[in-house]
């Protein structure tokens, strides 16, 4: 740490970043201060301003400790949570705490004392994350949340780094739309998938489509994926399995219904001549944007019922991974779905058997 700034000042939108990179630091600053008993970790978790005052009492205590034997000590106040724009941190006693705080850094001496303060979120726009930019060893882990999916990009592809492998651009994609955004388990899963892969081997696409779980959307529910290819078969035994493993209909229903709505609004545009569909997915959707996204005034959040609130490459892989139904196959799809919902209120205890009948209904060949 640079003898000019007084503390290290780690923060961040994601906590989990925050805390991994925090303990790093905290790991380095203790091979300065090799007495365990003069390392002390202090939380800086507070649900409201008494607790925010019991926290920086802590901590101010444990900085103003003396060594036992006369050495340094290191004191890292972890989890702070309270820099944030929440109740309590917008509350007029925080931000007198946090005021005194600042003036109380301004005196440590790190010649005596290390200092490491970890916090996620925080609001930047107020006065004392702004004072720690300039007055401590101060880093922003991952951005601060505006640009969140590059800051997660980023986060696989450096602990894709780390473990001596690459992630191909299409499998990094499909990982970012699986698993959301889950900061520790995209990493376990990059872990997982690297050790898979091999010594220096990329991860690709299939191996993320077989190996890591459907976290974030439903939209990736294998009988999803089953039902919009076609095929009869691995639908059934896509259904077969699901309820094996103690599943329920609801969630299917919701995955086939956000799916069908999407390629509804695909076929639509392809019919119309805006898009085109080929062989690497959905051609034109930025284009058809600039004419039908203002339908959607006031539909900002990501939704099925939004095209253009999706993913474009997400998008393109839906529709390119398999011959596109017509637009009244997928009506009749909707129509099917409902009515799969109406059957499973009224017999409850066939939840499969209802399933299995729809899918037989919309895919089995017209006798």
């Amino acid at each position: 740490m640079p003898a000019a700034q007084p503390f290290v000042f780690i923060c961040g939108a994601d906590d989990f970043l925050v805390g991994r990179l925090g303990k790093s630091r905290f790991d380095e600053l203790a091979t300065e201060v090799p007495d365990e008993f003069s390392r002390e970790i202090i939380s800086g978790f507070a649900g409201n301003v008494d607790e925010v005052g019991t926290a920086l009492g802590r901590f101010r205590e444990g900085v103003q400790t003396l060594a036992m034997f006369g050495g340094k000590r290191l004191v890292w106040l972890k989890d702070v949570n309270f820099l944030a724009d929440t109740v309590t941190g917008r509350a007029e006693g925080t931000l007198k705490l946090v005021e005194d705080l600042q003036q109380f850094l301004e005196k440590v001496n790190p010649a005596e004392v290390a200092v490491l303060i970890t916090a996620a979120p925080v609001d930047r726009r107020r006065a004392f994350p702004k004072w720690c930019e300039k007055h401590s060893d101060f880093t922003l882990v991952g951005g601060d949340g505006d640009n969140a999916s590059e800051a997660l990009a980023g986060v696989v592809l450096a602990e894709a780094r780390a473990f001596g492998a690459t992630i191909e651009p299409d499998a990094l994609q499909l990982l970012l739309a699986k698993i959301g955004p889950n900061t520790r388990l995209l990493i376990e899963e990059v872990r997982k998938l690297a050790t898979y892969a091999g010594d220096g081997a990329a991860i690709t696409e299939a191996h993320v489509a077989e190996l890591s779980p459907n976290v974030a959307e439903g939209d990736f529910f294998e009988v999803a994926e089953a039902f919009f290819s076609g095929d009869l078969t691995w639908t059934l035994a896509a259904l077969g399995r699901h309820f094996f493993a103690g599943g329920d209909a609801r969630p299917v229903i919701g995955a086939l219904q956000n799916r069908n709505r999407i390629l509804l609004q695909v076929r639509a545009l392809a019919d119309a001549g805006e898009v085109r569909i080929g062989p690497r997915g959905l051609d034109g959707l930025p284009r058809a944007a600039t004419t039908y996204a203002r339908h959607f005034i006031g539909a900002t959040e990501k939704s099925a019922f939004n095209l253009f609130s999706q993913n474009a490459w997400y998008v393109g892989k839906l529709a390119g991974s398999a011959k596109l139904p017509t637009l009244r196959r997928l009506i009749d799809n909707q129509q099917d779905l409902i009515t799969a919902f109406e059957e499973i209120i009224s017999r409850p205890h066939e939840q499969e058997e209802v399933l299995r009948e729809l899918a037989v209904r919309c895919l089995a060949p017209a006798a």
